[in-house]
């Protein structure tokens, strides 16, 4: 089977039934970094370009991980040492590479839309490793692999998403994969990092945190977006973490079998405590694990779809 599409741009464009085939594939997937010699043969002669125009080390690192256990050739592209810096535009620039036979353009850019753009206009299939504060299709699929691997069903799951949730990509694309799959999502933060009309995408909102922790199985907490704010939404970090923070005491509040966990980068002592991200209950690590597997089928699922 294959994803019958190009390109992954989204989870509001994927049906439940390819959500269910990519977290399959990812589970052969998963068999093989556990292996002694970590590569198959599935994407020999392909090229894969990781286009990033923001930092990045889970998600880079990770494609470039996938892109090589399944025997592809990959190339590392930083804006900062690129003709971007000379004036060159984002479709120039992967016509170019793809002028070179790149087969995929992994794709992470400051605004929303762009893989889109890059989509419709090259044969080169890309995929959306976050753009702006839109979407981030894999750290949801990532996600939602840990879940199935801890919690087995997501119909009926209680998580609840908390912080900046206007700014969160991955708030976005795990609410909509969640909704489509079954889930009950809370969405807990201050009114300020809330966005309007958010109860439309099927999601409850809280302006309490311990309220909205109450009956929780799975607790996401997210960074502070602060480079994509532009003012001030709090009165201080230490204020944001009072209110906001995740500690032991609020963890209590939650079902006993809780789970924990953060797309990365954590800011230990604000949107979480060391305690808690330390704790049994975290699955932080675990998320970082499967975002290899999960990359590694959607190159494949993709490459299958060409």
């Amino acid at each position: 089977m294959s994803l019958k599409r190009k390109d992954l741009l989204g989870m509001a464009d994927l049906s439940v039934e390819e959500i269910q085939l990519i977290l399959q594939t990812a589970d052969s997937f998963k068999e093989v970094s556990g292996r002694d010699i970590k590569k198959v043969p599935t994407l020999r002669g392909k090229t894969v370009v990781n286009l990033f125009f923001e930092p990045s080390t889970r998600t880079r690192t990770s494609f470039e991980l996938a892109a090589k256990r399944l025997s592809a050739d990959v190339i590392n592209f930083a804006a900062s040492t690129s003709s971007v810096v000379k004036g060159e535009t984002l479709l120039d620039t992967a016509s170019n590479i793809e002028a070179m036979q790149a087969d995929f353009i992994v794709l992470r850019h400051p605004s929303p839309g762009a893989p889109g753009i890059l989509a419709r206009s090259l044969r080169a299939s890309v995929v959306n490793a976050g753009d702006g504060s839109h979407e981030h299709p894999t750290q949801a699929l990532l996600d939602l692999f840990t879940l199935r691997e801890k919690k087995r069903e997501f119909k009926g799951l209680c998580l609840v998403i908390v912080g900046d949730i206007a700014h969160s990509r991955v708030a976005r694309s795990n609410i909509s994969a969640l909704v489509k799959l079954g889930a009950e999502v809370r969405v807990a933060g201050p009114p300020t990092m809330m966005p309007r009309h958010i109860e439309e995408l099927g999601v409850r909102v809280f302006f309490n945190l311990d309220e909205a922790l109450k009956g929780a199985d799975v607790i996401m907490m997210l960074r502070l977006q602060i480079e994509r704010q532009g003012i001030a939404l709090f009165p201080s970090i230490r204020e944001y973490s009072r209110i906001y923070g995740l500690t032991p005491e609020r963890l209590r509040l939650a079902e006993r079998d809780v789970l924990v966990m953060h797309p990365g980068p954590i800011n230990r002592g604000v949107e979480i405590s060391p305690e808690v991200a330390d704790s049994g209950a975290s699955v932080i690590l675990d998320q970082v694990t499967n975002g290899v597997a999960i990359r590694m089928a959607v190159l494949y699922l993709l490459s299958a779809g060409r």
